[in-house]
């Protein structure tokens, strides 16, 4: 669950952002970046589907975030993002390993607040309408932590949030033996209010911070289908008039945040550094 601030909470945390030392749009800056121990097993997918074209990936090779992809968020939004998060974005906790994205969470104090991390997104670089989408990723755990891999509409910066659309392709609040489910959920307006349809999926063994899976959403003009593995385990009829927004262009956002009103505060148990290990992302649209 994403609550989001409005238009002007956006332009008020990108000034601030501006404003932090040693903040910036630089891909890869920390010359400390701690090397992080990448699964080699889990689920994967197939690079081409019948009837289907592959029309963007990014698989994270090279040395540093594309930025011709990606953009940084820093700060800590407007009331913690509108959810009440703990940590403070920075680019410095985004690093590029062994042909992964890996987005850390740390406990250390900067910006005011006790713990950063890392955001980042594709707005007006790439958006996209329609498709299957297929992301391949390892996620942190414990109390507190909250990994998502999700969409906003990409007339979000003139309408807001939730006229936008939501699409919530993963998840996964930590803590309380709640690390084995992955949530996929829509936010939309209906009547002038805040509207939302969720479902999950519980693994029969283990976490998601175990190994590789594979979080998919197959999304048209009449439906998003959640799948996992691609087992699928949730869908939505996107066809009344009141979820127009979903018939319209969206673009990615990639994050960790740390506490929240969903997950938490993280407590004594919660260990850190965490990891959000991204293998790629790939969106295919019919031919």
């Amino acid at each position: 669950m994403k609550y989001w601030m409005n238009f002007l909470g956006l332009i008020l945390v990108t000034g601030l952002g501006a404003c932090v030392p040693d903040e910036g749009n630089n891909p890869n800056p920390n010359p400390d970046t701690v090397t992080v121990n990448i699964p080699s097993g889990g689920a994967t997918s197939p690079s081409t589907y019948d009837g289907m074209t592959l029309v963007w990936e990014d698989d994270f090779d090279g040395n540093s975030l594309d930025l011709a992809n990606w953009t940084h968020e820093t700060g800590n939004g407007q009331n913690g993002w509108g959810n009440n998060e703990l940590q403070f974005y920075r680019s410095q906790n985004t690093s590029i390993q062994n042909g992964h994205l890996v987005i850390t969470a740390k406990k250390e104090a900067f910006g005011g607040k006790e713990y950063t991390s890392s955001r980042i997104i594709t707005k007006d670089k790439k958006q996209f309408r329609y498709g299957r989408i297929d992301i391949r990723a390892v996620l942190p755990k414990g109390q507190g932590l909250w990994p998502a891999l999700w969409m906003l509409g990409s007339n979000f910066s003139t309408v807001g949030w939730p006229a936008c659309g939501e699409i919530d392709i993963m998840e996964m609040v930590g803590g309380n033996n709640r690390e084995n489910t992955v949530h996929g959920t829509v936010h939309w307006q209906n009547a002038g209010a805040h509207a939302q349809y969720s479902g999950n999926y519980k693994l029969s063994s283990g976490t998601l911070a175990d190994q590789f899976h594979v979080y998919s959403i197959i999304w048209d003009d009449k439906s998003i289908k959640w799948l996992i593995d691609n087992k699928q385990y949730h869908v939505i009829d996107t066809t009344p008039a009141e979820l127009d927004e979903f018939r319209k262009s969206f673009f990615f956002i990639f994050n960790v945040a740390v506490g929240g009103n969903w997950p938490g505060s993280p407590d004594g148990t919660t260990t850190f550094p965490q990891h959000m290990i991204v293998d790629y992302v790939r969106v295919f649209q019919p031919n």
